[in-house]
């Protein structure tokens, strides 16, 4: 038996390291997670020069509340943290890229309807800026932690050194 990578240009396997494994995960969710929280508090600091009140009501409570700005900043690291420990279940799965990817796209989804199903008293232009960090997120964490949990499918070093 011959290796796939025989004919290569470079007949080497890949190290066993530059698969990925949940520190890589990690890393990748803090660094996006990161971005998408700071990227999201500049949206929040946008809106509220331009007069969006960013008030809602907290789960169990009935009064309205101005978002903490710490909060615009933290959810998104936590969230994107959370993300990549759940797609570790993932790793060397086949099509994980697809799964991660799709499975993140619902997790975004469904994080939507927090901002979308405030009772009447919050007024929309803030239920629309709030949604903004929830496609931030998206954008910025779930394709990367998708790309590299799909570089732990099987066969996928083999595949790129043919």
């Amino acid at each position: 038996m011959t290796a796939p990578w025989t004919d290569s240009v470079t007949p080497v396997p890949p190290p066993p390291e530059s698969v990925p494994h949940v520190r890589n995960l990690v890393y990748a969710g803090v660094v996006t997670g990161a971005w998408s929280g700071l990227l999201s508090l500049v949206v929040y600091v946008l809106g509220r020069v331009l007069g969006v009140p960013f008030e809602m009501f907290r789960p169990g409570s009935d009064t309205l509340e101005v978002v903490p700005w710490l909060m615009v900043l933290v959810v998104p690291i936590v969230a994107a943290v959370g993300g990549a420990l759940l797609a570790s279940l993932a790793l060397g799965r086949r099509h994980a890229r697809r799964m991660v990817f799709w499975a993140g796209t619902l997790i975004a989804l469904a994080s939507c309807a927090s901002p979308l199903i405030q009772p009447a008293e919050v007024i929309w232009s803030s239920r629309i800026w709030m949604l903004i960090p929830h496609l931030i997120t998206w954008l910025l964490v779930v394709p990367q932690i998708a790309r590299i949990v799909g570089d732990s499918e099987p066969g996928m070093f083999v595949a790129r050194a043919l």
